[in-house]
């Protein structure tokens, strides 16, 4: 080979050589434009924080995801972002239950009030649990979190389907702002669409009829939580169902006195013992915050210790990978939201 001949390929090889260095060190700028964040599809991600089943915090969440357990889908037509979480994993403080869950910056007293909006799917709930506890196979997809007190919450929205059922059933509570110990402390359950939570198995493994009116995992619904001058207002939609309507003072309780104590409360709880009272002025002048994702209510808790709340799920010693392999999860799509001040509603 002539002497110029050898000085061309040897500088052609360098160049070869460094661009596959570069390309493989750094990221190819094409892959970097191809990647879509959550706050790409729901540009509101500047207004939360995160936690994750698996303990992953973040406080900033423009282009951040998680694999596994938060990160946007196509279905085909529309991007969704994701919150995944196992039945057992790292969970808040306060809780037994994991959560990949948006947590709201901003706090607002309950007089100030503000807005939350969601459009999701249920894509996944816990196949393992105990029909006969009220929390078993749920899921929380939003939610009022109290900051002050007790730290109790004026509103959870679950969704909750039995095993081997199609369709499962949208339903909210509110737990009591408790007057004095917080042991005493409930939940009173409302159904929107098919159940409410009081509906339970007679045995661990009987289940109650499915609901006629219920949503099926997949099937897109819609809430609307307006919290304006102490008052609650709850709006619920989903095509070929009925609009839900609901108004619940947060400032001036219906449950001071234990004659005021709904029926509902007196079967559900009574085996562990919860019949407080409410504070006269509930949730007055308390600081609040906005919650939107996916709530895990199931748990490896046992159940005869708190029939209400213990699920005696699955949990696989807390191996996520084993509990995603085999139903123990829960995984919400939302393909819309919104975060705002409270606003007068339309008469």
């Amino acid at each position: 080979m002539k002497k110029s001949l050898i000085i061309i390929w040897a500088l052609s090889t360098l160049v070869a050589c460094k661009n596959k260095t570069e390309s493989t060190s750094g990221t190819d700028p094409q892959i970097e434009e191809s990647i879509k964040y959550p706050s790409d599809v729901i540009p509101f991600m500047d207004e939360w924080k995160i936690l994750l089943g698996d303990g992953t915090r973040s406080e900033e969440l423009v282009n951040f995801e998680k694999e596994n357990f938060f990160y946007v889908e196509n279905d085909g037509s529309t991007d969704w972002v994701v919150y995944k979480t196992p039945n057992s994993g790292v969970t808040s403080p306060n809780s037994s239950n994991t959560r990949t869950e948006l947590g709201q910056k901003k706090h607002w007293t309950t007089e100030t009030g503000g807005k939350l909006t969601g459009t999701l799917k249920v894509q996944h709930v816990s196949t393992s649990g105990d029909a006969r506890v009220a929390a078993s196979y749920a899921v929380v997809v939003g939610q009022i979190h109290g900051n002050d007190g007790h730290e109790n919450e004026p509103l959870k929205i679950f969704y909750k389907k039995f095993p081997g059922h199609q369709k499962g059933s949208v339903f909210w509570n509110y737990e009591i702002n408790t007057e004095g110990s917080n042991d005493g402390r409930w939940d009173f359950s409302t159904a929107v669409w098919g159940y409410d939570m009081s509906v339970v198995g007679t045995s661990p493994n009987t289940y109650p009829e499915e609901p006629e009116d219920g949503i099926a995992l997949g099937e897109e619904f819609s809430y609307e939580v307006n919290v304006y001058n102490g008052i609650m207002y709850l709006k619920f939609t989903s095509d070929g169902h009925e609009t839900k309507l609901f108004t619940k003072n947060l400032i001036k309780s219906d449950y001071v006195n234990k004659s005021d104590i709904p029926k509902q409360i007196i079967d559900l709880y009574s085996a562990i013992g919860r019949d407080g009272t409410e504070k006269p002025n509930a949730y007055a002048g308390e600081m609040q915050n906005f919650k939107q994702g996916a709530y895990n209510q199931t748990n490896g808790k046992n159940p005869e210790d708190n029939i209400v709340w213990s699920t005696g799920s699955e949990t696989y010693g807390g191996d996520i990978p084993k509990q995603y392999a085999n139903g123990c999860y829960a995984e919400v799509w939302f393909r819309e939201g919104t975060v705002g001040e409270g606003v007068k509603p339309e008469i």
